[in-house]
């Protein structure tokens, strides 16, 4: 019987698991000497790429003194729990990677909690040691609380630890004694973790991720229970809520690499993919043709923010877009819910609107950023909290929020947050920074993340995850400064703009497309101030002396998308093409603007 072990690897965002990975690749000569491979080798979609996260879990394996290790590639941003979640059902044990400065972070909180939970056995990976003014024994110190905090068992108390650095590609047991390669963690691994158990009996394979090819269409991953499944075998998928679909395995794969390779029958503990299974769903169970028996439903934590997402009605809609109508936007958001596991879509009153539910303002941006790419036109609306009523009381999500900030603007923070209904909890020294936790309604974070970056000149460093819901805390001030809106539609002109800088800051630059109804900037006081930009000098042919002066403007300010999610208000939309991002008015006409505007004040 072939030995294998199942791991994933789990750590908050940017501590390195994706380098971590590349170096276990390299080390165990996956590629051909002469094979260009590049960094980052998982983060395989532009979107990854661009933002250095892992967004998409994803499944290698190789090969170490004979042994099969399958190696799990998690998301580290809790925006994207859902992911971490199911694919943990498929390891044995996890490699918990911690940067030796920073330590235990809130995300590194939410994974620990999740795989402790599910009794996988851990091994704690302190990375960057080589960092300046790194604390690899206080981190140490800081894990073992955070397990026992996290109730873990005697034997996950008893963890290995390996000190080391991905990006030098050396890991060792004493991180003053640095070594040439990353052997010693995976001596660790084959010493540490279960091999993945041998369960007799008939079959069960719960599917816990999915992979899409155009070839064969959906294919289900997941890791065999119990029993094998073979080429060809007839069998039963039963649905999460308890029906039974007959089916027949068409095409069998394991993992080995970076790629797929046939195989004719794979024994449980290994982790493969199943091609020929039409109608299924993440959570459903594999299973014996005669005799079915359903695993236990993957459970997966409640969405916190909801979003409206509806058709491009702007006048400039369908110029840039190849999918532009509500049967579009219909589909796409139906197909993203299959695999987006997080991810909610709920109909509205009006057929070219959808209410869609995620984890956060990431995970909803990310699936925007995905559609813009792939050619759809679509308008958002600002992003709201999920209200619940718990015993009668009126209840809202609250989250911890953790900010790492130099000393002398510390104060600055503090008060950004506690104008926003954040309580601070701890203020502690970490290094040459000032450690800050706070509870703060999930609400007080949309926005606030540009406000502490301008308030610390870029300094500060941010991370916040979901507690639980609590009463709800009252008003929290919206944005402070009113908005420039364009009166008339056309071509902007740079003698406009200059006449009007004192009104406030622009987001567009001379020459640009614009329409009646559009945000062009902020205003300096905090009501909106409806302004003529397509105005041109006046050409007489009379001339005066200094009356042709050279226009000074100032550089528009260009917001990105999740930018844009946090400064829109109530009665704005996000207008998202291919080509563009735009801020507008719901109410294009000033005048529906006034009769419509009660409606936006109860908000």
């Amino acid at each position: 019987m072939q030995k294998i072990r199942n791991i994933a690897i789990i750590a908050h965002v940017d501590h390195g698991k994706t380098t971590l990975v590349d170096k276990i690749l390299h080390s165990c000569a996956i590629f051909r000497d002469n094979e260009q491979t590049g960094e980052l080798i998982l983060d395989n979609n532009d979107l990854e790429r661009e933002r250095g996260i892992t967004i998409v879990s994803k499944n290698v394996s190789v090969r170490y003194k004979d042994v099969k290790i399958n190696i799990i590639d998690t998301p580290g941003h809790a925006d994207f729990g859902g992911e971490v979640e199911r694919v943990l059902k498929m390891a044995d044990g996890v490699l918990l990677l911690c940067d030796a400065f920073e330590g235990a972070m809130p995300q590194t909180r939410f994974v620990t909690q999740k795989a402790l939970g599910l009794g996988l056995k851990p091994i704690v990976v302190v990375n960057k040691v080589d960092k300046e003014n790194c604390r690899p024994e206080e981190v140490y110190e800081q894990i073992f609380e955070l397990f026992f905090n996290l109730e873990a068992t005697e034997d996950q108390l008893d963890f290995p630890v390996i000190y080391g650095s991905s990006k030098q590609g050396w890991m060792s047991t004493d991180w003053k004694k640095p070594t040439e390669d990353i052997f010693p963690l995976m001596d660790a691994i084959l010493e540490n973790i279960p091999p993945a158990p041998i369960a007799e009996g008939t079959l069960q394979m719960q599917i816990t991720s999915l992979d899409y090819s155009s070839f064969v269409g959906r294919i289900a991953i997941g890791r065999v229970a119990r029993g094998t499944i073979k080429e060809n075998q007839p069998v039963s998928l039963v649905k999460r809520d308890g029906t039974i679909q007959k089916s027949r395995i068409k095409e069998l794969y394991t993992f080995e690499g970076l790629g797929k390779v046939r195989a004719t029958e794979v024994s449980s503990g290994d982790i493969c993919a199943v091609v020929g299974i039409e109608g299924f769903d993440i959570g459903d169970t594999i299973a014996d043709f005669e005799k079915p028996e359903q695993l236990e439903v993957i459970k997966i934590d409640e969405p916190t923010m909801n979003m409206l997402f509806t058709i491009n009605t702007s006048p400039f809609f369908g110029k840039e877009g190849k999918f532009v109508t509500s049967r579009h936007l219909r589909d796409r958001l139906y197909k993203e819910m299959e695999k987006n596991l997080a991810l909610r879509v709920v109909e509205t009153e009006s057929p070219d609107s959808y209410l869609v539910y995620g984890r956060g303002i990431l995970h909803l941006s990310v699936l925007i950023e995905t559609m813009r790419r792939e050619g759809y036109e679509l308008q958002v609306g600002q992003p709201q909290v999920i209200v619940k009523e718990i015993d009668g009381v009126k209840c809202e999500p609250v989250e911890t929020l953790i900010v790492d900030v130099p000393g002398d603007v510390a104060g600055k923070v503090i008060e950004l947050v506690t104008q926003r209904k954040g309580d601070l909890l701890i203020m502690e020294p970490k290094g040459d920074l000032q450690h800050l936790e706070f509870d703060i309604p999930a609400r007080g974070i949309i926005g606030l993340r540009n406000n502490v970056l301008t308030a610390t000149g870029g300094e500060a460093i941010m991370a916040h995850r979901f507690k639980a819901y609590e009463p709800w805390k009252g008003q929290i001030p919206g944005r402070l400064n009113g908005v420039l809106v364009s009166m008339d539609t056309g071509k902007t002109t740079a003698f406009a703009i200059d006449k009007l800088q004192d009104r406030g800051r622009f987001h567009v630059d001379p020459g640009v497309d614009i329409y009646e109804g559009q945000v062009l900037g902020e205003h300096i006081r905090d009501n909106d101030l409806v302004i003529n930009l397509t105005k041109g000098k006046q050409l007489t042919n009379m001339r005066a002396s200094g009356s042709d002066t050279n226009v000074r403007i100032a550089p528009a300010i260009k917001f990105s998308l999740e930018e844009s999610m946090e400064y829109i208000q109530a009665d704005e939309y996000i207008e998202v093409t291919p080509q563009s991002i735009r801020l507008r008015k719901i109410y294009l006409n000033e005048n529906e603007r006034k009769i419509n505007a009660k409606k936006f004040i109860s908000q």
